[in-house]
């Protein structure tokens, strides 16, 4: 039984170390299956606040901060909200790497709270004449960022967080979220002038922004340099002692060495666990 031959699909000369890498906002003309087919990657969180400020603001979809209409009374109030949000959202993030100095569990805030805050927000801005700060407070902190907190204390100083960025002292030019002035409240711009002015925060936070004591760096850079030291550590190679023929065993009594709860020798041609240490320690100096 001869078959015809099934039609062939077009042939093309791709290379094969050619890779497509493909970023898309939720639209519904994207086609489904690239996303089944291809390879799904995710981006964590930026560290630092100037990082997460800059990641917030590059993910915005284009014409975000026109969304009210030119003139609208709520314009500039728009402009500046979004960014106290904006910040309001790195905080929480950032406070994580505190530990439980920071929150008491461990919470994992992602992108898509702070655009539901963004939403409601803009919802609550179009339909009122004066800006409703307690409702707009309550549904951002208690529902849309509470949902996740189930910590009592933690939502207490989540609401106290949030009531530093939406009051209405924020939408004054110049106006300082920390003691120390490093961090205002910039003036109603475009999208560049606040990537501007993002670009331009220090790029190592003080404690102070979070409401945290000098004393809180301290805990956080000793966390972090044991995670450094326990990595370099565990990547160190490994050598196992080899057991004695058994020949050599024979005729002879069990004796315990008197260095038995020393280390083992450190074999020719390697660096020993404390050298490493050290030599790490003064490259850091």
């Amino acid at each position: 039984l001869n078959l015809p031959d099934e039609p062939k699909g077009p042939e093309y000369d791709v290379h094969p170390d050619f890779r497509l890498w493909l970023t898309s906002m939720p639209a519904p003309h994207f086609p489904v299956p690239v996303l089944q087919n291809g390879i799904k990657l995710t981006q964590e969180p930026p560290k630092g606040l100037r990082a997460n400020l800059g990641r917030a603001y590059a993910d915005l979809p284009p014409g975000f901060l026109d969304a009210l209409p030119p003139g609208h009374p709520h314009d500039a109030a728009w402009r500046k909200l979004v960014y106290a949000g904006a910040t309001f959202h790195a905080l929480l993030q950032e406070r994580r790497k505190f530990g439980p100095l920071g929150w008491n569990i461990r919470y994992e805030f992602s992108s898509g709270d702070l655009e539901c805050a963004l939403s409601t927000l803009l919802m609550f801005l179009t339909d009122n004449q004066t800006i409703p700060w307690e409702a707009l407070t309550y549904v951002t902190g208690q529902i849309n960022y509470g949902g996740r907190v189930t910590d009592d204390n933690d939502r207490r100083l989540l609401m106290c967080i949030l009531s530093k960025y939406y009051n209405p002292q924020v939408l004054a030019d110049g106006h300082a979220f920390t003691a120390s002035g490093v961090y205002t409240s910039p003036p109603a711009g475009d999208i560049n002038a606040y990537q501007a002015h993002i670009r331009a925060l220090p790029a190592q936070d003080e404690p102070e922004v979070f409401g945290l004591h000098a004393n809180a760096a301290i805990t956080f850079n000793l966390q972090e340099s044991r995670k450094l030291l326990d990595t370099v550590l565990s990547i160190q190679p490994r050598v196992a002692a080899g057991a004695p023929p058994p020949s050599a065993a024979k005729g002879k009594k069990d004796k315990k060495p008197a260095d038995a709860g020393a280390p083992p020798p450190t074999p020719p041609g390697l660096k020993s666990t404390e050298d490493t240490v050290l030599e790490l320690a003064a490259s850091i100096e």
